[in-house]
């Protein structure tokens, strides 16, 4: 701790053969931008790869993303060995009687992938390595050299620990990523650098209490003071960025956080001696470097004197309620573009001040509106949904401009490889991580479509350059706990559906499959949790156009309390509309509660498909009241239930069930249980002819089940090894901060 008298060590040989501190601190940097560089190499053959890929898709080159040439079939071999590896994760499943102390955990509990671990273990080698080198920790008069060595090689640390918290983060640009999947290495490398201060500490009081020195010390040399304060502060820090601290109050935790690391770096700054201050502002510059530049971007995107867009000073936007506690947020005329899968931070000081949430964009640029989906919890998101709730509860008359807020955006943020670029493409979703794949998936259809407007040959290949897509296949699978739910992306996804249709009778080679999977499973639920609500909206048919209310499918018409006629001349309204007492409904559901789940009290929707296509033949439906259609959903509502008696069949098939089939479109299954994506993946897997791509946004239960069904079928395919199997390429997105 006492580095007061280290002006003079920082070129004191230690020992014959034993580095200098100065060179201890090269060589840290130097193996870390090694490590950088060549992630950096890999980000350019990507990018390489790409623009391969699609100049061989615009010459109409058959199987575009299949590696033919023998170095990118050896490449290839590389990068499925290096997936499998850094994909893989271990799944435990403790009893929590047998270890009580793991109580606190989420059970079934997943391991870090080992990639990670192998980035944190090289990190932790390299560290321990830099202190130890030649000095044994057994003799005590090394003790004190090993405290200046530790106490060095940390203050190298700081700039790596900063340069990974922003971001605008400049590691992130050179190795083809985004600052949010880099923040999980801030943590850990802030952790390292813990455990090197608390060994720089250690042996200082080692050294110090052979002569019973340690108070003395402590009361009497600033040296020491101001370090101690420094390892205080370091440790609160790391406690308090723990998980659950960061999910207990998130604003909370990056107020404090950014606070104590002024105190940090103050209290290091007076700690370390002149020779190495630099180190500390080569710290501060990255983090003012990456404040400037998201304080300007920011203003850029904001304020209407510095971009084109005229009117209001600020972005305004509108809230709209949507079923499952989820509010529609939306901003026309955006004043920035973005791309597919990234997010932004939002801010609306009127309704939630000093906050700044992130979101995922869930529009395309070209829709010419910026819509985000916010799930309710509490706080500002909560505050979202409230307003929401009372601007929509408003007469249309009375509503006005006045009810929309001015927000604050910051980013985009987000990064993943272009997905045009793969043969096969597969998006799991589970509940509102919709808003992650679906705007991909209409991104590889838009480019679909551009092809087709500029000429299809011959070959069912496009004919224009650097302007489609080599993606043939697309699987989409969407995991909601309600069907009502189903109603956020109604009108894309029939869009979707329409467009693929027309590329298909004009003879273009393309696919796309979707099923949307109903479960209660609170396994793939296991951050967004749902709070019922308003899980019986009135809404529009998307594709009649005609007023319905979704309904609980009961298979019943005995709640039949009147019957009303239509004046209008429309050929929809000339019919009669029939009321349903919502009490009387529930009621029967209550009745039939007991016989809808299956057996030993097992909810029905949380059983696995294993076979999708014999589930929609069967029409395999489930009542449970285990989800957000519950009953007290529906005594909630205050919206009677009603549909058109001109769709009342003459079988015994509740027109409420027929409506709601014709909400959800035919090409569009919706089955109740859970999906087995190693079993979805197999088959998008089979048909593939080049590089696939998986990607899963959800729960952290479902993000897991993906990535090892991805591990088990490289392997057991044995991807790139002879086999002819080709590559697959992971993204994962989870929910939580």
């Amino acid at each position: 701790m006492d580095m007061s008298s280290g002006h003079g060590m920082s070129h004191m040989s230690m020992g014959e053969g034993v580095p200098s501190l100065p060179q201890l601190q090269n060589f840290y940097w130097a193996t870390i931008c090694t490590a950088i560089g060549c992630a950096t190499l890999v980000n350019l053959y990507n990018k390489a790869l790409y623009r391969q890929r699609m100049t061989a898709t615009s010459s109409a080159q058959l199987y575009p993303s299949r590696p033919k040439a023998p170095l990118p079939r050896t490449i290839a071999t590389i990068y499925a060995l290096g997936r499998e590896v850094s994909y893989a994760s271990f799944r435990f499943n403790l009893s929590s009687k047998q270890w009580p102390w793991i109580l606190p955990l989420r059970l079934p509990w997943s391991s870090p992938t080992v990639g990670r671990a192998l980035l944190v273990v090289a990190e932790l080698v390299l560290v321990l390595v830099l202190c130890f080198y030649k000095l044994d920790p057994n003799d005590q008069w090394q003790w004190e050299d090993i405290g200046y060595r530790t106490g060095y090689v940390a203050t190298a640390q700081l700039p790596l620990v900063v340069l990974l918290a922003g971001k605008r983060n400049i590691i992130a640009w050179f190795t083809g990523t985004s600052y949010e999947r880099l923040n999980w290495l801030h943590r850990w490398v802030a952790r390292i650098l813990f455990l090197t201060v608390t060994i720089h500490m250690g042996f200082w009081f080692a050294s110090w209490d052979r002569y019973d020195y340690i108070k003395i010390q402590l009361a009497t040399n600033p040296i020491a003071q101001r370090g101690f304060a420094a390892w205080c502060i370091l440790l609160w820090i790391v406690l308090s960025s723990l998980a659950p601290s960061r999910r207990w109050n998130y604003e909370l935790f990056v107020m404090q956080h950014v606070i104590t690391f002024v105190g940090f770096f103050v209290a290091v700054y007076l700690h370390v001696p002149a020779a190495v201050k630099f180190w500390v502002w080569i710290s501060v510059g990255f983090f003012l470097f990456d404040r400037l530049c998201r304080a300007g971007a920011t203003l850029v995107v904001n304020v209407s004197l510095l971009n084109k867009s005229p009117k209001s000073l600020a972005p305004k936007a509108t809230f709209e309620c949507l079923s499952g506690d989820t509010t529609r947020i939306t901003i026309t005329s955006p004043r920035f573009k973005w791309k597919a899968g990234q997010h932004v931070f939002l801010s609306c000081h009127g309704l939630a001040p000093l906050q700044a949430h992130p979101f995922t964009i869930a529009s395309l640029p070209a829709d010419g509106k910026l819509e985000i989906l916010v799930k309710s919890k509490t706080g500002g998101t909560r505050r979202f949904f409230r307003h929401a709730e009372k601007t929509q509860t408003l007469p249309q008359a009375s509503y006005n401009k006045n009810h929309d807020r001015s927000v604050i955006l910051e980013g985009p943020y987000g990064r993943i490889r272009p997905l045009r670029q793969f043969d096969s493409v597969f998006l799991i979703a589970g509940s509102s991580g919709a808003t992650f794949t679906i705007p991909l998936m209409r991104e590889i259809v838009s480019y679909w479509m551009a092809h087709t407007q500029a000429g299809i040959d011959t070959d069912n290949r496009p004919s224009s350059s650097f302007q489609g897509a080599a993606t043939r296949f697309i699987r989409f699978v969407w995991v909601i706990k309600s069907r009502s739910q189903y109603t956020w992306f109604a009108s894309q996804l029939e869009r979707i559906q329409a467009t693929v249709d027309r590329l298909k009778n004009a003879s273009y080679n393309v696919e796309v499959e979707m099923s949307i999977y109903i479960t209660c499973d609170e396994k793939l639920e296991a951050v967004d949790t749902f709070l019922g609500r308003q899980d019986v909206p009135e809404s529009k048919d998307p594709i009649y156009g005609q007023e319905i209310t979704f309904a609980p499918k009961d298979g019943t018409l005995d709640c039949v309390a009147s019957t009303q006629s239509s004046t209008d001349d429309s050929e929809e309204a000339n019919s009669s509309v029939i009321q349903v007492d919502s009490a009387c409904l529930s009621a029967q559901i209550q009745d039939k509660a007991t016989t809808s789940c299956g057996p030993n009290g097992v909810c029905c929707c949380t059983q696995t498909i294993e076979n999708e296509a014999e589930a929609v033949e069967s029409g395999r439906q489930c009542h449970c009241q285990c989800g957000v259609d519950s009953i007290e959903a529906v005594n909630e509502s205050a919206v009677p239930i009603q549909y058109f008696e001109q769709d009342k069949p003459s079988s015994g098939v509740s027109p409420a069930e027929e409506k709601l089939e014709k909400v959800h479109l035919p090409s569009v299954p919706m089955m109740s249980g859970r999906p087995e994506p190693r079993r979805l993946i197999r088959e998008m897997l089979e048909q593939a002819f080049g590089e696939s791509a998986v990607v899963v946004c959800g729960p952290q239960g479902l993000v897991d089940d993906v990535r090892r069904s991805v591990v088990f079928l490289s392997d057991d395919r044995a991807v790139h090894k002879g086999t002819g199997a080709q590559g697959i390429y992971l993204h994962t997105e989870s929910f939580g901060y």
